[in-house]
């Protein structure tokens, strides 16, 4: 297809494509499906060779989350029945962070309900990054709080943080109708005082909340514009007990067309494919790894994902390898800009350039620094296994809750996680 020629084109040489031609991927048929991922592969190939970056979720407190996002089983008045407690204690974090580690995972991710952290927060996160990083020698830290105020990225910068996520998840557009409480000019502020801090920034999407194929370009393009160094692609889990618990809108060769569409706008940045991918891709998560370079191990927020084991053996049959502690996961030319707007530790890029321009030096095999994030502060982060034989695509509205397993080990519980 011509089409995607020229979309490899430009992912080879990190040129934007046109608004028409990310569109254009979207409307592909299922027949050209796999043409598709072989185009969109060649360029995750180009940047990210064949290394898969793994990433552990601790959830620091759980549930009781006073915004209204209608996509979270944390969310005010959820009726889900998900673990509900208060903040883990460090060495809590830490003996969790420790399973993810032991697992393969180079990345853990410290996530914590609620609107945003108070100063006090931000201490208590910054000891637990502390217990975590003297336990784990050379792992790297993402803290997810929520909406952060004057002076706290700094703070957990300072405190040994390399990361924060906050997620757009949806187009501007279409943020008022699943957030009233507020706004996405809010979560792009957050992006943005990452960056300035010098962490590196990670921001991505929740895909299958009822959104256009616009807005879903729409909301890749401002990513894109805010250029944060890992984009996590989260396919809505329709929790039953909250508002979008009827939004089963996904099949596994739409996810697939999305994601592809996501390397293509972003060619260079660490795509990871986080919540939800056990429940919409299911036997199709090795397709995936041709698209994504970076995925979450284990457990998720408020659910369970496949065993630990299960997604390394998946990495090895389909012909990838762990990326390991050493390497590092940015193309060198982006790793060049994080250390210098770091000061030389790890940390993002100054204030949303495009990525548009020459090559570089990234070649697949290069050595590039890392810069990853979690997913969804809430739960869009939330993915689940239980992967027994399923239609195609359920009828539209209907609730399966036979899919949707709630997470009742690992932190915040007496059981072992699943690392």
């Amino acid at each position: 297809m011509d089409l995607l020629n020229t979309l490899v084109d430009k992912g080879l040489r990190r040129e934007l494509p046109t608004r028409e031609e990310a569109l254009a991927v979207l409307a592909t048929s299922d027949d050209e499906l796999l043409d598709v991922v072989a185009a969109a592969g060649k360029v995750r190939r180009q940047w990210f060779g064949r290394r898969v970056k793994l990433n552990y979720l601790v959830n620091l407190k759980s549930g009781l989350c006073p915004e209204d996002c209608s996509y979270c089983s944390q969310r005010l008045g959820s009726k889900a029945e998900i673990l509900k407690y208060t903040w883990l204690k460090p060495e809590e974090a830490s003996q969790a962070a420790a399973a993810g580690v032991a697992g393969g995972a180079k990345r853990v991710c410290l996530v914590a309900s609620g609107r945003g952290p108070t100063d006090r927060d931000v201490e208590r996160v910054g000891k637990t990054i502390a217990a975590i990083k003297e336990q784990n020698e050379g792992v790297e830290v993402c803290a997810c709080l929520g909406l952060l105020s004057d002076g706290q990225a700094e703070r957990l910068r300072d405190a040994g943080a390399d990361a924060y996520n906050h997620n757009l998840n949806t187009s501007e557009a279409t943020y008022g109708q699943i957030t009233k409480t507020h706004t996405y000019a809010d979560r792009v502020d957050t992006v943005q005082k990452a960056h300035a801090a010098g962490l590196s920034a990670c921001s991505g999407l929740i895909a299958g909340m009822g959104e256009s194929d616009e807005d879903l370009v729409d909301v890749v393009y401002s990513l894109r514009e805010l250029d944060p160094d890992s984009v996590p692609v989260n396919f809505l889990i329709p929790f039953e007990g909250t508002p979008l618990a009827k939004e089963w809108n996904l099949t596994p060769q739409r996810a697939l067309r999305i994601l592809a569409m996501v390397r293509f706008v972003c060619p260079d940045v660490e795509v990871r494919l986080a919540g939800g991918r056990e429940v919409h891709l299911r036997s199709m998560q090795p397709l995936a790894l041709h698209l994504v370079n970076s995925i979450f191990l284990g457990d998720y927020l408020t659910s369970e994902g496949q065993a630990g084991q299960a997604d390394l053996d998946m990495i090895a049959d389909a012909g990838f390898e762990v990326e390991g502690a050493g390497t590092s996961t940015l193309p060198a030319h982006r790793a060049d800009i994080a250390e210098a707007a770091a000061g030389g530790g790890c940390g993002s890029h100054g204030g949303g350039a495009s990525l548009c321009g020459p090559a570089g030096s990234g070649d697949a095999d290069a050595d590039p620094a890392s810069g990853a994030g979690c997913g969804s502060a809430c739960g869009g982060c939330s993915g689940h296994a239980d992967a027994a034989p399923v239609p195609v695509r359920a009828d539209a509205g209907e609730v399966r809750s036979d899919l949707v397993a709630v997470r009742r080990r690992g932190a915040g519980t007496d059981l072992a996680p699943n690392a």
